[in-house]
């Protein structure tokens, strides 16, 4: 059984996963630099960094949200991104971030599944995601449809939280990610379930090789992993 955010409710994991964000889009930005200490911040200028030398045009940035990842890529120069999210309050925040930017002309956000994309086969130079693919309510349907809108030069980058495997940080963090992460998302963002639903999906999440096995079945070639700060987060490319 997939994990979800309101074990006491009716619904599929997509419309259980709408509903959280659209609760926690107000604190979300706030939550997610606090709960990281900042450093998630750096896993999506490193993995931007990832596409400087193809240089894509048009970028196609899954499970949106806020917007951070689409405007971190914004320093590629691109001519085009499109934001994709099913949660329209956390797509609410991210245009008000855009227009305080100036950059509506490049970035622009839209309601959409991940999972059955409204575009057309390889369109897209580029696909991003970060800490979204987790999400999915079929991981390889997402992870095909991706790779269905890319260009056959085109790369994918994922960005996902991972499992520490290494002593003491993996009981560190177990401890963080168990007791005090959840602890401070309920006190700010007033929902219990969207941070005690983080760690639990983190921990059914196929990580590592496991992800790559899944990677490759949708489509992608010469994909790698690349671990972050101690294995907190892991850096996923492939090519179609």
């Amino acid at each position: 059984m997939s994990v979800v955010p309101y074990k006491d409710k009716d619904g599929s994991k997509k419309e259980q996963v709408t509903a959280m964000f659209d609760n926690i889009s107000p604190k979300y930005d706030l939550l997610n630099h606090v709960l990281s200490g900042g450093v998630d911040i750096y896993w999506r200028k490193r993995a931007i960094k990832l596409l400087c030398k193809q240089q894509p045009k048009v970028i196609l940035d899954i499970a949106s949200g806020t917007g951070d990842f689409a405007i971190e890529a914004l320093s590629l120069h691109p001519q085009k991104i499109i934001g994709v999210d099913i949660s329209e309050g956390m797509l609410a925040v991210g245009r008000e971030k855009i227009k305080k930017l100036g950059k509506q002309d490049i970035i622009t956000l839209q309601s959409g599944d991940s999972e059955s994309l409204n575009f057309t086969d390889n369109y897209f130079d580029a696909v991003i995601v970060s800490f979204g693919v987790r999400n999915f309510q079929n991981l390889l349907a997402g992870l095909t449809e991706m790779n269905r809108v890319m260009k056959s030069d085109g790369t994918c980058v994922v960005v996902e939280f991972s499992k520490p495997r290494s002593f003491p940080f993996k009981q560190l963090y177990n401890f963080y990610f168990k007791y005090i992460l959840p602890l401070i998302g309920k006190t700010v963002s007033k929902d219990s379930s969207a941070y005690t639903y983080l760690p639990e999906s983190v921990q059914a999440f196929p990580d590592g090789e496991a992800f790559l096995e899944i990677f490759k079945k949708a489509g992608f070639k010469n994909t790698k992993c690349i671990p972050l700060t101690f294995g907190i987060c892991t850096i996923y490319t492939g090519q179609k």
